[in-house]
C-alpha cells in the first residue's frame, strides 16, 4: 500500500498495511453502532423518565391521603379536593404526553427536558399535601 504524505509517495511496511485495515474494520463497527444509537435516542432517553415516573406515582399511591388538595389559600385551606388517583395519574399522564411528543418530534431534548420537568408536580402534590402552609 502507497501513501501520500505532502507530495511524495511512500511504501508502508506490511505490518502497518494489517494494522491500517483493522483500525477501519473496527472504525466502521462503532460507526454502525454510533448510527444505531443516535436512531434509537429517544428510547434511551425515556427509559430513565418512565422508571423516574413509575417509581414516584407508586410512593405517592401509598402516601397520599384519599382527598389531595390543591391551590393551596391563604387560609389553610385547599381550593380543590381531588382523589389520590386522579392527584397520581395526572401527572404520569403528563409525562407521558411529554414523551409521545419527544418521540415524534424531530428535536428529542426539548420534550424531554419538559417531561423532566413534569416528575416534579408528583413531588409537589406530596409536599403541598403533607406539609401545608
Amino acid at each position: 500500500m502507497e501513501m501520500k504524505i505532502f507530495g511524495k509517495v511512500y511504501q508502508l511496511p506490511l505490518w502497518l498495511e494489517k494494522t491500517l485495515n483493522v483500525l477501519r474494520k473496527i472504525g466502521s463497527v462503532l460507526k454502525s453502532i454510533a448510527k444505531w444509537i443516535y436512531r434509537l435516542r429517544g428510547f434511551f432517553m425515556a427509559i430513565p423518565v418512565v422508571l423516574a415516573a413509575l417509581y414516584l406515582a407508586t410512593k405517592n399511591m401509598a402516601r397520599l391521603p384519599d382527598e389531595v388538595g390543591i391551590n393551596l389559600l391563604a387560609n389553610g385551606q385547599y381550593e380543590y379536593l381531588i382523589s389520590r388517583g386522579l392527584a397520581v395519574m395526572g401527572p404520569l399522564v403528563i409525562t407521558g404526553v411529554c414523551l409521545v411528543m419527544m418521540f415524534l418530534s424531530r428535536r428529542t431534548v426539548f420534550p424531554w427536558l419538559i417531561s423532566i420537568f413534569s416528575l416534579v408536580l408528583p413531588l409537589l402534590i406530596y409536599i403541598t399535601n403533607v406539609f401545608p402552609a
